[in-house]
């Protein structure tokens, strides 16, 4: 999760207290190994960052906010989420009261954003017969989240569950909300050699991670890749969050898809990062090397802008909104909120809080867009920027 939550200029120390973690990362990965030993990069990411009891996200301590290692939007100020409130509302309206209706948020991490966005629907303007549903893959911070999200929930008269999967309970209406989760799946990172792209990956030398490459393991599902590159140029794509967005078109009746996150389109991730958007951040901080302390540190890229649309539209998914991620907030409800914050500050020091948080929010994530699809229903607000 790179650029927009961590300092470039600053690099992170070594800490010898990782190596255990990293051996333990090294062991996993070895185990997902192809015959002649090489593991693909995609492989490799989802033990450092999924796998229980030694990926990233599988720690005990929390990786948001200003103790942690980066923070999200959610983070800045309750803003974001009542603003997001606020759509999820609309949406609710146009598909009419008396319905069941599903929020579900994809990577609901310590539940910052669920808790704002439930006090937000709150009385006296809930939204009649909704649920809201919890999809997080990191059983501590599921742990860690739950009972500050139910609170939330019965408070806003809203119940709250955990779900395995966006499609667990089968097909639904209401919002899907993935916010800052496309860029921390794991991708395949592919080198093209001027006339085929191969796979990168790592090797496992005694119990250290080595940079490693290979012909193509398997074809690329998706949209065909680009050949028209330099030699040497890297790309990155993820199937794992291209099929998170085919499992919402396949289980997503009516309603919206709200995706927010960082990203290019192909054309400008192939001619303004040639070497890839690999990141490696922890404690606010870039690690120069990805493979120095896996486990420890958050693994992200950016999104592909151009295959997310592309699958999305093959899968049915209607676009609704793409712009920038403020001028969605804008079209959403912010300044109103904004105001409303203002107002109610109850001293000067709290309404600069007030205002440098608003800043942050819709100037300090500019490499951030945000995509929203229709399923089906009646589509609110409909406009479509670049």
């Amino acid at each position: 999760m790179p650029d927009q939550r961590s300092a470039r200029d600053h690099v992170a120390p070594p800490d010898p207290s990782l190596a255990e973690r990293s051996r333990a990362v090294a062991t996993r990965s070895a185990a997902r190994a192809g015959a002649d030993g090489f593991v693909p990069f995609d492989r490799f990411m989802e033990v450092a960052l999924y796998a229980d009891g030694v990926g990233f996200y599988a720690r005990d301590a929390s990786p948001f906010g200003p103790s942690g290692d980066f923070y999200t939007a959610a983070h800045v100020h309750p803003l974001f989420g009542q603003t997001l409130a606020e759509r999820i509302r609309a949406v609710a309206r146009a598909l009419g009261a008396g319905r069941p209706f599903r929020i579900v948020e994809i990577g609901s991490g310590d539940g910052t954003l669920a808790t704002t966005i439930l006090e937000a629907l709150g009385p006296p303007t809930s939204v009649p017969g909704a649920e809201y549903l919890l999809v997080e893959r990191s059983a501590s911070l599921r742990r860690a989240s739950l009972e500050r999200v139910e609170d939330a929930g019965r408070r806003a008269g809203i119940a709250v569950r955990l779900a395995s999967s966006v499609g667990a309970d089968g097909p639904f209406e209401g919002v899907v909300l993935a916010n800052e989760v496309l860029d921390a799946q794991p991708v395949r990172r592919l080198r093209w050699t001027g006339t085929e792209w191969t796979e990168l990956g790592v090797r496992v030398v005694g119990e250290a991670l080595v940079a490693a490459e290979a012909p193509l393991v398997s074809p690329v599902p998706g949209p065909g890749l680009p050949t028209s590159v330099e030699a040497g140029t890297i790309l990155e794509v993820s199937p794992t969050a291209e099929g998170l967005v085919r499992e919402v078109a396949d289980h997503l009746l009516r309603g919206s898809f709200v995706v927010l996150d960082y990203g290019m389109e192909e054309s400008e991730l192939l001619s303004a990062h040639p070497s890839g958007t690999l990141e490696s951040v922890r404690r606010h901080r870039v690690v120069s090397d990805p493979l120095e302390a896996p486990g420890a540190t958050d693994l992200s890229t950016f999104v592909n802008l151009t295959r997310i649309r592309e699958v999305a539209r093959r899968a049915g998914l209607v676009p609704v909104l793409d712009c920038s991620q403020a001028e969605a907030l804008g079209e959403w409800g912010f300044p109103a909120l904004f105001d409303a914050a203002v107002r109610a500050a109850g001293s000067t020091e709290a309404e600069v809080r007030v205002r440098l948080a608003a800043k942050n929010l819709l100037f300090g994530f500019e490499r951030f867009r945000a995509l929203e699809w229709s399923a089906g229903a009646p589509r609110t607000g409909d406009r479509t920027a670049t």
